[in-house]
C-alpha cells in the first residue's frame, strides 16, 4: 500500500497566533484510508489555533469486507507523511465449508509519533452477502460496535466526502457498516484489531465466488509491510473448476474435495482484489461459466472453464505415443546436454503402461533408439542408450522432424517433444521450407511441444510448428534448468482424457471470437481449459462437449448455463478476453507482418481495456498529456513485450534475447488464465503519479490534460454535460448509475461516457 500525495485537501491556517510548527500540522487536514477500517483520528499538538484549537483531525478509511470491488487505502498529503500512523500488517484467514465462509482479519496499526491518536473505527459490510456473525477484538479483548443501516452509513460516507472534498468513499455507498470506538493509540505503540465475520456464498450458474478487497493502487502510494491471505475450502461434493483472476494467487488442490488459495507478499501495493471462483463437478469433466456484459446493446463476454478430474487411474488415460526429439549438436555440449538427457529420462520414467515411445537425437543427421515405437518396458534401456551419447555436429532440424512424423501412428494420440538450442545449419536450413514440409506430413492426431534453449533459436519457426499442431512453445533462458521446464510441461500433458474436443450450443446463443481459437486443445487430467470469447443472444442454453477417447466419440452435456441479456457480471472476464485477443493479434503481426487493420485492432482494444502494447505505448507517447511529475514508484513492467524503435514488433528479429522475450510474452498473453498487474495511477486527479492508465472493470481511464478521461470518449461531437463536484446532479448520477461509485472515486476531475453521453465532473470549489 503506497502513499499518494496531494495538497488538494490542505487547509493552511492563516491565524497569526499559530507558530510555524502548528502551521505545518494544520496542513494535515485531509483524507487517508487504511485497508480494512475507517477511523477519525485526532493528533494532539501543543499549538493553539482558533481554526483548529489544540488538535488536528485526520480521517482514516479502511474497509474489511468480503465482496467489494475496490478498497481505499492509506492516502495522505505530503505533510501528513509525518503523522506516522500506518497499517503495519494485514492478515486474512478464510475457511469455507460447503458455502459458509468464515473470514478472520487481523490488522496491526502503529502510531510512530510522540502524540496519542484517537478516533472511530468504521467497518463497511459486504454489499451482496448476509453477514450472520461478526465479532471484534482490540488487543485481544472483545469489544462492542454499533450496527449502522445502509442509510445511516451513507450519511457518514457523504459527510466525510463533503468535508474532505475527497470522493474515495463513494464506492461504499449502499453498504451497511459497523461503528465502534477504537482508539486512542498511545505514542510510539501499536494496536491490534481482529474481526471475524461469516456469510453464505451465493451460487450463480453453479459457480461460487469469494472476494476479499485488496485493491488499493489508485488511492495509495505506500505499501503495507506484511500482507497475507489464506483461504481453505472443503466440500462434501467433488470440486471442479478453481480459478482466480489474480496471477499472484497460488492455488493448490489438496484432494478432490479440498483446495487452498493463498497470497503472501511484503511491502505490498495491491492492484487487484483477492478473488477465487469455484464450482462443484457434476460430471467427469466439469464446466463453469462466468459472463460479463457492458451493455444490453453490445455482445457479451464469457469465460468457460472445463475441468477434468484431478487424477485418473493410469489405465484410463488415453494411450499415447511419445517421440522425444533432442538436439545433439555441438552447441549443446556441457551442462545443456546433461540437462536435456535428464529431461528425457524424466519423460521416459513417467510414461503410462499403455504408452509407446522412441528417442531421436539429431545433429548433422539423426540417431534412433529404435526403428519403431517401443513399449514402456524398453524405457530404461533407452535412458541408458541416451546417457552414452555426446553432443557434437551441426543442426538438421528438418530431417529429425520428418523422421518423427514418419513414426507417428495415425490411430493413436501422438506427442512430439522437440528440444533445440540453435538455428538449422544442416540439410534444409530455410525455416519456411521446414514449416511447409512439416505441415504437409503432420496428421491431425499429432501434437508438437517445442522447447527453445538459450537465445540462438528461431522463435518464429518453433512457434509456428507448435501452434499449427495444437501444442505450445517454451523458452528456457541460459540460466534456467532444462529438465525443470520439460518435466513441468510433461506433468500437465501426461494423462490425456479427451482429444480433438469440440463445443456446440443450442438455443439463441452463439459463441464467437474464442481464445484459444478453434480447434480446441486436448484435455488432460489435473489441468483445466480456460476458454474466453464473445457471445450473441441471451438465455439458458445446453452446451455439448464432444471428443475422442481411444478412437471412440464421447459426449458431455451441460444444461442451464445462463448467458445474461442485461448489463452486469464479472468485468475481469472482458479484460481476460481482450488480453488473449491482443496476444493473438500481436503474434499474427510477429509471424506474418503488420497490416493497418491489425495495428488498429490492437490499439483499439488496448486503449479500451488498459493493456499496454508496443503500439499503444507509442501512441500514448505521441499524445499531449502535458507536463507531469516523475513517477514516485518504479515503472511497472507491461504485460505486452517492449516496443521496437519504430513503435511496433520487429518481424525480422527471429532469434536473440529480444526475440525470445517477445515470443515468451506473447505466448503468455495468448494463453493468459489470469490478469497480470496492470499499469495504474494515483486517485489524486490533480497529481498523477507518472502512470497514465487506470483500468476499472471493462473501462480504461487515461490521464489527459488534467482530467481522467474514459477511453470511450472518442468524438468531440459526443454530447457533453458538466457536473459540479458534490453538487445535486453529482449525487443523482451516483444514485442512478451505481457503477459510477468506483469511477468517481478516482478523483475530482473525471470524464465518463454513459449511454452515449459524456459527463465531466468539474471542481466547483475552484
Amino acid at each position: 500500500m503506497h502513499l499518494a500525495s496531494s495538497p488538494r485537501n490542505a487547509n493552511l491556517c492563516s491565524c497569526t497566533n499559530c507558530n510555524p510548527f502548528h502551521r505545518c500540522h494544520a496542513w494535515h487536514v485531509g483524507t487517508f484510508a487504511l485497508a480494512c477500517a475507517s477511523l477519525e483520528l485526532t493528533l494532539f499538538s501543543e499549538a493553539r489555533c482558533f481554526m483548529r484549537p489544540r488538535g488536528v483531525f485526520l480521517t482514516l478509511i479502511v474497509s474489511l469486507l468480503a465482496s467489494l470491488t475496490a478498497l481505499p487505502s492509506l492516502v495522505l498529503t505530503r505533510a501528513q507523511l509525518s503523522a506516522g500512523v500506518f497499517l503495519q500488517a494485514h492478515r486474512v484467514s478464510v475457511t469455507i465449508r460447503e458455502q459458509l465462509a468464515i473470514t478472520t482479519v487481523q490488522q496491526v496499526f502503529v502510531n510512530s509519533t510522540n502524540a496519542p491518536a484517537e478516533g472511530v473505527y468504521l467497518f463497511p459490510l459486504p454489499e451482496d452477502a448476509a453477514v450472520t456473525d461478526l465479532t471484534l477484538y482490540l488487543d485481544g479483548q472483545p469489544i462492542k460496535g454499533e450496527l449502522l443501516d445502509a442509510d445511516r452509513a451513507r450519511q457518514i460516507y457523504e459527510r466525510i466526502v463533503r468535508q474532505r472534498r475527497d470522493p474515495v468513499l463513494l464506492q461504499y455507498i449502499g453498504r451497511r457498516a459497523v461503528q465502534l470506538n477504537l482508539f486512542p493509540i498511545p505514542p510510539r505503540s501499536e494496536r491490534k484489531v481482529e474481526i471475524t465475520y461469516s456469510h453464505i456464498l451465493r451460487a450463480e450458474s453453479g459457480t461460487l465466488r469469494y472476494t476479499y478487497p485488496l485493491r488499493t493502487d489508485y488511492v495509495s502510494a505506500l505499501p503495507v509491510r506484511e500482507v497475507s491471505v489464506t483461504l481453505t475450502a472443503e466440500s462434501s461434493a467433488p470440486i471442479g473448476t478453481i480459478y482466480s483472476p489474480n496471477a499472484q494467487v497460488l492455488i493448490a488442490r489438496l484432494d478432490d474435495k479440498r483446495f487452498r488459495a493463498s497470497l503472501e507478499l511484503s511491502d505490498f501495493r495491491a492492484r487487484e482484489d483477492f478473488s477465487v471462483f469455484y464450482s462443484y463437478r457434476q460430471a467427469e469433466i466439469g464446466a463453469a461459466l462466468l459472463t460479463y456484459r457492458a451493455s444490453a446493446l453490445e455482445d457479451g463476454f464469457f469465460m468457460l472453464a472445463l475441468t477434468p478430474p484431478l487424477r485418473i487411474e493410469r489405465e484410463r488415460s488415453i494411450p499415447k505415443d511419445v517421440l522425444i526429439v533432442l538436439d545433439q549438436s555441438g552447441s549443446m555440449a556441457g551442462a545443456k546436454w546433461r540437462q536435456a538427457q535428464a529431461a528425457a529420462r524424466f519423460v521416459l520414467g513417467a510414461l503410462m503402461p499403455q504408452d509407446r515411445f522412441n528417442v531421436i537425437a539429431f545433429s548433422s543427421g539423426y540417431r534412433l533408439y529404435a526403428r519403431t515405437l517401443q513399449p514402456v518396458s524398453e524405457a530404461q534401456r533407452a535412458a541408458d542408450w541416451l546417457s552414452g551419447l555426446e553432443a557434437i555436429g551441426a543442426t538438421d532440424i528438418n530431417a529429425a522432424l520428418q523422421e518423427a512424423l514418419r513414426q507417428a501412428d495415425p490411430e493413436r494420440h501422438t506427442v512430439i517433444l522437440f528440444l533445440t538450442d540453435g538455428l538449422p545449419t544442416e540439410g534444409i536450413t530455410d525455416s519456411d521450407r521446414i514449416i511447409a514440409n512439416f505441415s504437409a506430413a503432420a496428421r491431425p492426431n499429432v501434437r508438437l511441444f517445442a522447447f527453445g534453449v538459450g537465445y540462438d533459436v528461431d522463435t518464429v519457426l518453433l512457434d509456428t510448428l507448435a501452434n499449427a499442431q495444437g501444442g505450445t512453445s517454451t523458452y528456457v533462458k541460459p540460466e534456467e534448468d532444462i529438465e525443470a521446464a520439460v518435466s513441468a510441461l510433461y506433468n500437465k500433458i501426461s494423462a490425456p482424457i479427451l482429444s480433438r474436443p469440440t463445443l456446440e450450443t443450442d438455443g439463441a446463443v452463439m459463441l464467437e471470437d474464442t481464445y484459444p481459437a478453434l480447434p480446441l486443445p486436448d484435455l488432460f487430467a489435473g489441468s483445466q481449459l480456460i476458454l474466453t470469447g464473445r457471445y450473441r443472444g441471451a438465455g439458458a442454453i445446453t452446451l455439448t462437449l464432444r471428443g475422442e477417447v481411444n478412437g471412440e466419440m464421447r459426449r458431455f452435456t451441460y444444461t442451464g448455463l445462463i448467458f445474461p441479456e442485461n448489463a452486469g457480471g464479472e468485468a475481469f472476464v472482458a479484460r481476460l478476453w481482450a488480453t488473449r485477443k491482443i496476444g493473438a493479434l500481436l503474434n499474427t503481426i510477429r509471424l506474418r507482418g503488420e497490416t493497418p487493420e491489425l495495428v488498429e485492432s490492437v490499439r483499439r482494444l488496448s486503449l479500451r481495456f488498459g493493456i499496454l502494447t508496443p503500439y499503444t505505448a507509442y501512441l500514448i507517447q505521441e499524445d499531449d498529456f502535458g507536463r507531469r511529475e516523475p513517477p514516485q514508484t518504479p515503472p511497472i513492467v507491461p504485460l505486452a513485450p517492449p516496443a521496437s524503435a519504430s513503435g511496433g514488433i520487429n518481424r525480422e528479429q527471429r532469434s536473440g534475447a529480444p526475440a525470445v522475450a517477445t515470443a515468451s510474452a506473447l505466448s503468455q498473453m495468448g494463453a493468459a488464465e489470469a490478469l497480470q498487474p496492470m499499469p495504474t495511477a494515483s486517485a489524486k486527479a490533480n497529481l498523477p503519479s507518472g502512470e497514465l492508465i487506470v483500468p476499472l472493470g471493462d473501462r480504461t481511464f487515461v490521464w489527459r490534460n488534467g482530467l481522467w478521461v474514459d477511453t470511450r470518449y472518442t468524438s468531440a461531437d459526443m454530447p457533453l454535460r458538466l457536473v459540479p463536484f458534490l453538487g445535486a446532479e453529482y449525487f443523482a448520477l451516483l444514485e442512478k448509475y451505481p457503477e459510477l461509485r468506483e469511477i468517481f472515486a478516482l478523483g475530482v476531475r473525471v470524464l465518463v461516457v454513459i449511454d452515449g453521453v459524456a459527463y465531466q465532473v468539474i471542481d466547483s470549489g475552484n
